[in-house]
């Protein structure tokens, strides 16, 4: 069984290294595809005919969101490093995030409402990435009414539970565990923007972290995001054990 285990673990490892050198490998030809087809319809819209003009288009825009697909693969194979986990105030992490969403929620009114938060045990840059994607998916995610998302933690034993609720277009009960994995989407591009990889990271980040995430939603009905993460032990210096 630890054989297993052992062979398992240095399978993703493995997995995660040619995600990463294959994604990263990929970015400076694609950059130069990218490049060149910009520079093809700003020299030569409407120079040629309309088809032309509407090939032009979409090979640029393939190659702009191959760039995006892309940045999140890495964004996905580098996390489970070996980053060493800290103190984390994530009062500090909620205003990092919302500061990076900044745009986002000034263009949809939104209103992003949150109380004292804790001190967990993980990886800063990492936690902030959970606080921004979820957030930026409530926003993303909205129904006729601007957003009004909340943020909430209270103590689950020897973890921090967070909550971010929406008022947003929720999930159907059956997709809950579907929204994890990556790539999976429940809506075209041409309704909602994004590769489906966010949530896949979320989960990859709060698990490495220790804790796990789920959702609670009903379709048309907003969506709960729920997540642990260690409590910080202040006499310790460390995390606390579970």
């Amino acid at each position: 069984m630890a054989r297993k285990v052992d062979e398992l673990a240095r399978s993703n490892a493995d997995l995660e290294q040619f995600a990463y050198v294959a994604s990263h490998d990929l970015q400076e030809p694609l950059r130069m595809v990218t490049a060149y087809t910009q520079l093809l319809a700003e020299r030569y819209r409407g120079k040629l005919d309309e088809n032309a003009d509407k090939f032009i288009a979409y090979a640029s825009d393939g190659a702009q969101r191959m760039q995006v697909l892309i940045r999140d693969l890495l964004a996905f194979s580098r996390v489970g490093g070996k980053e060493a986990p800290g103190s984390v105030d994530c009062n500090t992490v909620m205003k990092d995030a919302l500061q990076a969403l900044a745009a986002a929620i000034e263009e949809s009114a939104a209103v992003v409402r949150y109380g004292e938060l804790p001190v967990v045990w993980a990886d800063r840059t990492q936690v902030a990435q959970v606080f921004q994607n979820l957030i930026g998916n409530a926003i993303k995610f909205r129904g006729k009414e601007p957003p009004l998302v909340s943020v909430l933690a209270e103590k689950a034993g020897q973890q921090w539970q967070f909550s971010v609720s929406d008022n947003g277009i929720g999930i159907a009960p059956e997709y809950a565990e579907n929204v994890f994995v990556v790539f999976q989407r429940l809506h075209g591009r041409g309704e909602y923007p994004g590769n489906g990889i966010g949530l896949a990271i979320c989960k990859k980040i709060v698990e490495h972290n220790g804790g796990k995430i789920w959702v609670e939603s009903q379709a048309e009905s907003g969506s709960t995001f729920k997540f642990t993460l260690p409590c910080y032990d202040h006499e310790e210096g460390k995390g606390a054990q579970s």
